[in-house]
């Protein structure tokens, strides 16, 4: 019997109601442990069960988590495909894309019930980030429960619960004083009870649960409670229980026989009939309450627990897929770590990494290998030096800040291959240790770590490594925007690793030549690094397809083809979040950021940036494109704290000595300078530049360096050629502004479109610069607005100006894509699954003006139809709501 839950319950079934229609939710149950969470759930399922299929999973407090536990628990019910499929350790995506079509072939509603969120591994939370962007056109309802006692603010799943849209809570509260009384009844004391336990139904029902209970005060922990009642049950359940705590997620019951000597089925049942356990609904034997099985566990002494879970590894062992199942495969180091089996920790933990890694779980892999770094010492050094090499590289995949611990690893593998005589292993970590100073911002460690890989390894036979090192030294030069000598490197380890047939070197070196000949302006770029990226994504090579997707959506962004870059970007970011790959997602982010900038549209760039520097702990380079962006931004906006961003934005850009960190600041110090009217502020800038070479910049960097000398009215270096800018810029040069306006908007650049026409004179200045204000005003460029105003003042046109628009700036100026209040209510409701017609009747309005709406809506996301608009809105919920500088 369930008391005090029912407001919980109606809440439930009106769900499901809505689930059944197609508009499938997401459900949050939070509370402490014993709160009634489960209980809560198998009272609605009980009333559904012949109607609906449900789903169990639960995820466990492993030492080393299982990849996707949660749905290993759901294979049974969910279909022998996905079973196969994890067996198999596919993709994530494929896995996810089975799940996903398992719903949309269901008749009727769906329940996913994943249980015990705080203890998910990183590919689950991963799964209902994938199923939550898509539920509210699902018949599906996913329940989750957590405690947020579990997790604090840098838990994953508090960046998960941010992200997921629409999530109806249901927040479970103690029971009352009165609830309390009326479960003790007369037998009991009621008020003790309530007094002692807080109204915690667990708490509750396991104390009211013994019948020998002495009367009297009641023991002040739920552990002496659960204690005392252990203590009077025969000997053969007492060590049954003692064996079944061992395991978090209970016994299966191909299991339960292994478990003792004795009649383990029988006992089972005996357990089972007496309340102490239950068979959940995959058919796995469990504590009936959490709290008793951590309480059982608490009563074992270190020397029990030990040998039990020796003898939990023994039983996963001989399962069949031991060898390379990677749920079973983590359950096995869980144990032989608990054993205190350190020859079995080194032999399990790097498979178990490496079928995590596969499964895109890189945060997940580090973990596993972390557990066998804890015993490291009684390692051969072979089995050491790769145990320190992996968790390094599966740190820096994940995205963690590119620690010290980080760096003494890969110098400890380092040291460790060099005692072994492996010249080929120490060159490879040496280019990835370049790679970890580079993220760091420390180039002239990551050149001078290239460099010695290459000198070292040129001493012996030619192998991968040494195919990895000239790509490294090719990737570098790149960097440093040493675009020729970059492509005869990056050439060079194409050649040898083709020679030797491997593939993945093939791939890093594509990038890094498609990229320079691309920034070169030489043809034939894309092509390479769309190879790049399609053998990435081919042979599973989760890092090289995140660079292949920065730097091709770079080159499609330098191009001004804005739409192949946004698409890519949107592609990218949701890869590498699949993939754990939360630095390469950051720095993405950062250019998404970026392109959004160049498009004028400065809210949503600045949105956009301050979400990823807010994520601290990102290495420092995967943050500088969103603190350039921001930098930029605020400028524009004409905030007091730009010069300060300005400035720290150089000085981090100089720290790296890119180009491509360095020329967009001084560029926006220069455009800062002649907004401000304040051309000798941008001298120091010039300068600096000039000294660069711009010989070796970009033509639309050279461009605009060009432009704004001739803004500031400062002279022109000896042999400029405007015909070798592009268009717009060589309009510029040579005085045709109006068409170089219209140049900047074919390519969607309204912002560089005003600045030409502020500079239009004679006959049609006037109505020039009121596009000019118009424009800016409406973008929030208030610095260029004030200065396209003051310049209208300078000539006598102010009469002709629009007028200034003043007091708080309206919603559609405030939201990052420009939604009125209307278009943001219509948006709210869109997110949540209603059609037109519901949308209509919510908001009183006719169906017309609705469709209209949403029209203008998908306009604004640039979006196709509906599902692009949903998709968008989670993997950028700020865009739920109204933003502003």
């Amino acid at each position: 019997m369930l008391l005090e839950r029912d407001a919980e319950t109606q809440t439930l079934f009106a769900l499901l109601k809505e689930a059944s229609a197609g508009r499938g939710s997401l459900v949050l149950i939070e509370g402490e442990a014993g709160i009634g969470k489960t209980s809560l759930l198998q009272s609605f399922a009980a009333r559904i069960s012949r109607t609906h299929r449900i789903h169990w999973g639960w995820n466990d407090p492993f030492t080393t988590q299982r990849p996707l536990g949660a749905l290993h628990d759901m294979t049974s019910i969910a279909g022998s495909e996905i079973g196969e499929m994890l067996r198999r350790g596919e993709p994530p995506d494929a896995i996810f894309a089975a799940v996903l079509n398992d719903l949309l072939r269901a008749p009727e509603a769906v329940i996913l019930i994943f249980e015990d969120l705080h203890w998910a591994d990183t590919a689950t939370l991963d799964l209902i980030r994938f199923l939550g962007r898509r539920i509210s056109f699902l018949k599906a309802m996913v329940v989750l429960t957590f405690r947020r006692t579990d997790i604090d603010r840098d838990h994953p799943i508090t960046y998960l619960l941010g992200e997921l849209p629409a999530v109806t809570r249901i927040v479970m509260e103690p029971l009352s004083r009165e609830a309390v009384l009326a479960l003790a009844g007369d037998e009991k004391d009621g008020d003790s009870i309530y007094r002692t336990t807080e109204g915690n139904p667990f708490f509750v029902t396991e104390l009211l649960a013994d019948r020998h209970q002495a009367e009297g005060r009641l023991p002040l922990s739920i552990r002496d409670a659960v204690w005392a009642r252990w203590s009077r049950l025969p000997p053969a359940l007492r060590e049954f229980l003692d064996i079944l705590s061992i395991l978090p997620g209970g016994a299966s019951r191909r299991m339960v026989p292994a478990l003792t000597s004795e009649d383990a089925e029988g006992l089972a049942d005996q357990c089972v009939d007496r309340g102490l356990l239950r068979w959940d609904q995959m058919g796995t034997l469990v504590f009936r309450h959490e709290l008793a099985r951590q309480a059982t566990l608490e009563r074992l002494s270190p020397a029990t627990q030990r040998a039990l879970h020796a003898r939990m590894e023994t039983i996963f062992a001989a399962m069949p897929a031991a060898d390379h199942d990677p749920s079973i495969l983590a359950q096995r180091l869980h144990h032989a770590a608990l054993s205190g089996n350190i020859p079995a920790v080194l032999e399990l933990a790097p498979r178990a990494a490496a079928q995590a890694a596969k499964l895109g779980a890189h945060l997940q892999a580090a973990t596993h290998l972390a557990t066998a770094l804890a015993h490291v010492a009684l390692a051969p050094p072979s089995v050491a030096a790769t145990l320190y090499e992996d968790w390094a590289y599966e740190t820096f995949l994940a995205g963690s800040a590119a620690s010290e611990e980080t760096l003494r690893a890969y110098a400890t593998a380092i040291s460790l291959w060099r005692s072994l005589g492996d010249i080929e292993k120490v060159g490879l970590n040496l280019c990835r240790l370049a790679r970890l100073h580079w993220r760091r911002g420390e180039t002239d460690q990551a050149v001078s770590y290239t460099e010695q890989a290459v000198r070292e390894l040129e001493g012996h036979a030619p192998s991968n490594e040494l195919a990895l090192a000239y790509s490294a030294r090719s990737q570098f030069l790149m960097l440093q925007d040493r675009f020729d000598e970059a492509i005869v490197w990056g050439r060079h380890a194409m050649d040898l690793s083709d020679r030797l047939g491997q593939v993945e070197t093939r791939i890093h070196a594509l990038n890094n030549v498609g990229t320079a000949l691309a920034f070169a302006g030489q043809k034939g770029g894309d092509a390479l690094l769309e190879e790049s990226l399609a053998l990435a994504l081919e042979r599973g090579f989760h890092d090289h397809a995140s660079r292949a997707y920065t730097n091709l959506s770079e080159c499609r962004m330098l191009f001004r083809d804005f739409a192949r870059a946004d698409a890519l970007m949107s592609e990218g970011i949701a890869f590498c979040v699949q993939h754990d790959l939360d630095g390469a997602a950051h720095y993405l982010l950062g250019h998404h950021a970026q392109l959004r900038l160049e498009q004028g549209r400065l809210h949503e760039a600045q949105v956009i940036a301050e979400g990823v520097i807010a994520r601290q702990a990102s290495p420092r380079v995967m943050l500088l494109p969103a603190l350039s962006v921001l930098a930029r931004v605020k400028m524009r906006f004409d905030m007091p704290e730009a010069p300060d961003l300005l400035a720290h934005a150089l000085e981090e850009g100089e720290r790296t000595g890119e180009p491509q960190r360095i020329i967009p600041i001084r560029l926006a110090l220069m455009e800062s300078a002649w907004l401000r009217g304040a051309p000798e502020d941008a001298r120091v800038h010039v300068d600096a530049l000039l000294a660069m070479g711009t010989g070796s910049f970009s033509a639309w960097d050279r461009g605009e360096f060009l432009v704004l000398l001739r803004r500031l009215g400062l002279a022109l270096p000896e042999g400029t050629d405007a015909a070798t800018l592009p268009p717009p810029r060589a309009a510029e040069m040579v005085g045709d502004f109006e068409r170089a306006a219209d140049l900047w908007l074919a390519l969607d650049q309204p912002y560089e479109a005003a600045l030409s026409l502020t500079e239009v004179v004679g006959e049609g200045a006037s109505d020039a610069l009121a596009r000019a204000i118009t424009a800016l005003e409406e973008m929030d460029a208030r610095l260029a607005a004030g200065f396209a105003r003051r310049l209208a003042t300078e000539r006598g046109l102010m009469t002709a100006l629009p007028r200034r628009k003043r007091g708080p700036y309206t919603a559609a100026r405030q939201h990052p894509l420009g939604l009125t209040s209307s278009e943001q209510t219509v948006l709210s409701l869109l997110v949540k699954g209603m059609g037109n017609k519901e949308i209509a009747r919510t908001l009183s309005r006719s169906q017309r003006t609705v469709e209209h709406q949403v029209s203008s809506v998908l306009g604004k996301f640039n979006a196709n139809n509906r599902l692009e608009v949903l998709l968008r809105v989670r993997s950028e919920p700020w865009l739920v709501g109204p933003e502003g500088p």
